[in-house]
């Protein structure tokens, strides 16, 4: 491999994985990363935990230091915005905080601009005079948003909070704020909460935060959030079923909605977009700009089921970041793929999925005749103490059999989180539902069953597949 200068933009997942690999291949290669902010390397999925208190540090959030970043050989510049790419000539204009700028020549260029918090149609939220982390209402997505929550805890010392959204962050958080001791309402637009499951998983997800004493309200839209005086208590308005006018009062608003690739940088040098407005890569993730490549949750995401979508996850940025630095220094290496693998702790409650579900499968024009079947076996043997069930559910082509996908919940205990990685396996080596019961999986009474809760679950959906 010729040795060249790599520029990843963005310090994240995909940014600082595409740096390491492209110094590992080849530690010849100057390798420059640029970072908007001051936090390289920190991950955005632990901030629940740090606002819970469960990590007791922000500085415990970073994968890795600034030491363990510049031991590697790679040069990182915090604080640091790229405002342009001139393709043409290869370089990158940058302006640091102070507002100095330069240009910054590169051999190969990796977007990794990540991806940016929805703000919702909501009055009081957008236009002149919107509300905001000094008025205790947020959004969260950087580290900057949660020094942000932080010091609204800090100052205003809520004993009520809205979280607008029930999707992974949104349950997160509730359940960060109510370890805090801080009455939570949670409002979900849709009719149940993390509907990335399906409905009857997603109740008991609900029924879990009712249990620790959240309010949850689904089916509502949000229509205003206002403020009774500056500084003061903050005045939720919504919509329920059928009409219902909802109101809540709240020293802390938290709106946590979903996201949207971050692709202005990308866009504006020309680059093509895909799904959901995303940067348009093949499997190598190269962009349709000559030596620029993205990665990450600005980028298309290859799945291996679907096709071309979008689907912003850490793990999938982690690896097409790797792939898209070997491919910078002059490899060839391409992205296996995306499942879609997911999973959320709530509490004591685990809910999983990988794969696809009903609808999902049907859209993809596949011609596959998709069945899902729903079982309850047990994470153990029964007799052992300790033993609790989990809610299964398994889809799969009613005609050849294939795995199409699976989605879990049970209880932290019952290793949710790696059985929904058994079913991932599964998917990713196309197996078929059936082969799954062939599978040599390990069996001790107090950690599983001669036949585990994942095959019991595969079993059941062979028996209704049968006429």
């Amino acid at each position: 491999m010729t040795s060249k200068h790599i520029v990843a933009i963005g310090g994240s997942d995909a940014g600082i994985s595409a740096a390491l690999r492209a110094r590992e291949l080849d530690p010849g290669s100057e390798v420059t990363v640029v970072v908007a902010d001051a936090y390289p390397n920190f991950s955005i999925c632990g901030i629940p935990y740090y606002v819970s208190g469960e990590v007791t540090h922000w500085t415990d959030l970073a994968h890795r230091t600034a030491e363990d970043l510049k031991a590697t050989g790679m040069m990182v510049r915090t604080n640091t915005r790229a405002t342009s790419i001139d393709v043409s000539g290869r370089r990158v204009a940058l302006r640091k905080r102070d507002g100095r700028t330069e240009l910054l020549s590169y051999d190969a260029l990796i977007v990794g601009t990540g991806a940016v918090s929805t703000r919702p149609p909501i009055t009081g939220l957008t236009g002149p005079g919107a509300l905001g982390p000094h008025d205790g209402v947020h959004l969260l997505h950087s580290m900057g948003d949660t020094f942000q929550v932080m010091r609204s805890i800090e100052e205003r010392q809520p004993a009520a909070a809205v979280v607008i959204g029930a999707g992974y962050i949104g349950l997160e958080m509730t359940e960060a704020l109510t370890s805090r001791g801080i009455a939570v309402t949670q409002i979900e637009a849709l009719p149940e909460v993390l509907p990335t499951v399906d409905p009857e998983l997603g109740a008991l997800v609900h029924d879990e935060l009712k249990a620790h004493g959240v309010e949850v309200i689904t089916g509502t839209t949000v229509s205003s959030v206002r403020a009774e005086s500056p500084g003061g208590i903050l005045q939720v308005k919504a919509t329920g079923p059928e009409g219902t006018p909802i109101l809540r009062a709240a020293d802390l608003v938290l709106i946590v909605v979903g996201v949207k690739p971050d692709t202005a940088l990308a866009v504006e040098a020309g680059a093509r977009t895909g799904a959901k407005g995303a940067i348009e890569v093949d499997e190598k993730m190269r962009t349709s700009l000559p030596d620029v490549f993205a990665a990450g949750d600005c980028a298309v995401t290859h799945h291996r089921l679907l096709g071309t979508t979008w689907l912003p996850l850490g793990t999938t940025a982690h690896k097409q970041g790797r792939v898209a630095g070997e491919n910078a220094v002059g490899g060839d290496r391409r992205f296996a793929g995306s499942l879609g693998t997911q999973v959320v702790k709530v509490f004591d409650l685990v809910a999983a999925r990988t794969g696809l579900r009903d609808h999902e499968a049907l859209s993809a024009g596949r011609g596959w005749m998709p069945m899902t079947s729903a079982s309850r076996p047990d994470d153990h043997k029964v007799y052992y103490p300790g033993a609790t069930p989990i809610d299964i559910r398994i889809t799969g082509d009613r005609e050849s059999g294939l795995l199409l996908g699976a989605q879990l919940v049970g209880r932290r205990s019952a290793e949710i989180s790696k059985r929904v990685d058994l079913y991932a396996t599964a998917l990713f080596h196309e197996m078929k539902a059936d082969a799954i019961s062939d599978l040599d999986l390990s069996y001790t009474p107090p950690l599983g069953s001669p036949w585990d809760a994942v095959q019991v679950a595969a079993q059941s959906w062979v028996r209704e597949q049968r006429p």
